[in-house]
C-alpha cells in the first residue's frame, strides 16, 4: 500500500493534465454563434438613422379636351372628324330627313286644300238639276283639278258623247251608256290614287331602311375605332371615346330620319284611305244622279 503523502504529487499532476485537455472545449462552447457579428462593432450612425421618406407621387397626366383640333367634343366636331364613309352616311340620312319634313308640309297643304275644295264642289253638285248642270259645275274653273269634279266631268262627257252619237241613252242604250260612264270614272279614280300616293314610297323606304343605314355607319365607325386602339396599344377611354361617339352618331341620325318618316307615312295613309272612301261614296252618288236623269229623259 502506497503511502498517502507519496501519492499527492501524482494526483495533482493528473488533475492538471485533465484541466488542460478540457479548456479548448469549454472555450469553443462559450464562443458566439456568428464570429463576424461578434467581431463587428455596432454602428451608432446606422441605429440613429431615421426611416426613409416615400418618394412623392407623379402628378396625374391631364387629359386634353381638344378633339381632332376642333375643340371640345360636339356633334359638329364628331361629323368633321368622322371617316369618309361615316360622313356619307350622315349626309345621306340628313338629306332624307329634310326631304321627309318637306313632304310632310307639302302633303299637309295638299290635303287641306283638297278637302276644302271637295266640300264646296259637293255642295254645288247636290244642287244641280240635270246632267248639263253637273257638267257645267264640274268643268268650272273654281273646281279645276279636283278629283271628284274630274269624275263628274268624265261621266257627263261620256253621256253627252253617247247622245251625240245618236244612241238612245234613255231607252235601249241606257245600260251601256251607264257602263261607259262607270269606266270613265274608274280611269279618273286610278289617276287619283297615283296622285295622292306621291311621295309615300319614299317615306316608306326611309322609315324601313333608315335605322339599318345608320347601323351600317355605326358598325364601320366602331370597327375603325378598334383598329385605332390596336395601333395605339391603349385602352384609355379619353382616346377611344371620340371614335365610338362618332360611330353612335350614325345610329342616332338613322333613327332621327326613320321615326318621323314612319309617323308621316301612317298618317297620310290614313288620310288617303279616308279620301278614297269619300270618292267611292261620291261615285255611287254620281251614278245614281245620272241614272235618275236618264230615266227622266234628260
Amino acid at each position: 500500500m502506497l503511502d498517502k503523502k507519496r501519492n499527492t504529487p501524482l494526483i495533482a499532476l493528473i488533475g492538471a493534465a485533465a484541466l488542460m485537455m478540457g479548456a479548448p472545449a469549454f472555450a469553443q462552447d462559450a464562443a458566439p454563434a456568428d464570429p463576424a457579428a461578434a467581431e463587428a462593432p455596432a454602428d451608432p450612425a446606422a441605429e440613429a438613422a431615421p426611416p426613409a421618406e416615400p418618394a412623392p407621387a407623379a402628378p396625374a397626366e391631364e387629359v386634353s379636351t381638344d378633339v381632332g383640333g376642333h375643340g371640345e367634343l360636339t356633334i359638329m366636331t364628331m361629323f368633321l372628324d368622322a371617316q369618309p364613309v361615316g360622313k356619307a352616311v350622315l349626309i345621306g340620312l340628313a338629306l332624307a330627313s329634310i326631304f321627309s319634313w318637306t313632304l310632310l308640309l307639302t302633303k299637309l297643304f295638299e290635303f287641306g286644300g283638297l278637302e276644302r275644295q271637295t266640300n264646296r264642289f259637293l255642295e254645288a253638285f247636290r244642287g244641280a238639276k240635270n246632267t248639263s248642270d253637273i257638267g257645267r259645275i264640274a268643268m268650272s274653273d273654281e273646281f279645276e283639278g279636283n278629283p271628284l269634279a274630274d269624275m263628274a266631268a268624265a261621266a257627263v262627257q261620256e253621256v253627252e258623247v253617247s247622245r251625240q252619237a245618236g244612241l238612245n241613252i234613255t231607252g235601249e242604250h241606257r245600260e251601256t251608256t251607264i257602263s261607259r260612264a262607270v269606266a270613265a270614272v274608274a280611269g279618273v279614280q286610278a289617276s287619283l290614287a297615283k296622285r295622292l300616293s306621291g311621295g309615300m314610297q319614299f317615306l316608306a323606304s326611309v322609315g324601313s331602311n333608315g335605322p339599318f343605314i345608320g347601323l351600317f355607319g355605326t358598325v364601320y365607325g366602331i370597327m375603325y375605332s378598334f383598329i385605332g386602339i390596336a395601333n395605339t396599344n391603349t385602352t384609355n377611354l379619353a382616346v377611344v371615346a371620340p371614335g365610338i361617339a362618332e360611330a353612335l352618331l350614325a345610329t342616332g341620325m338613322g333613327l332621327f330620319a326613320a321615326i318621323p318618316s314612319v309617323i308621316f307615312y301612317n298618317y297620310f295613309q290614313t288620310r288617303i284611305s279616308a279620301y278614297g272612301a269619300r270618292s267611292e261614296g261620291f261615285v255611287a252618288e254620281l251614278l245614281n244622279a245620272i241614272s235618275r236623269q236618264l230615266d227622266k229623259g234628260a
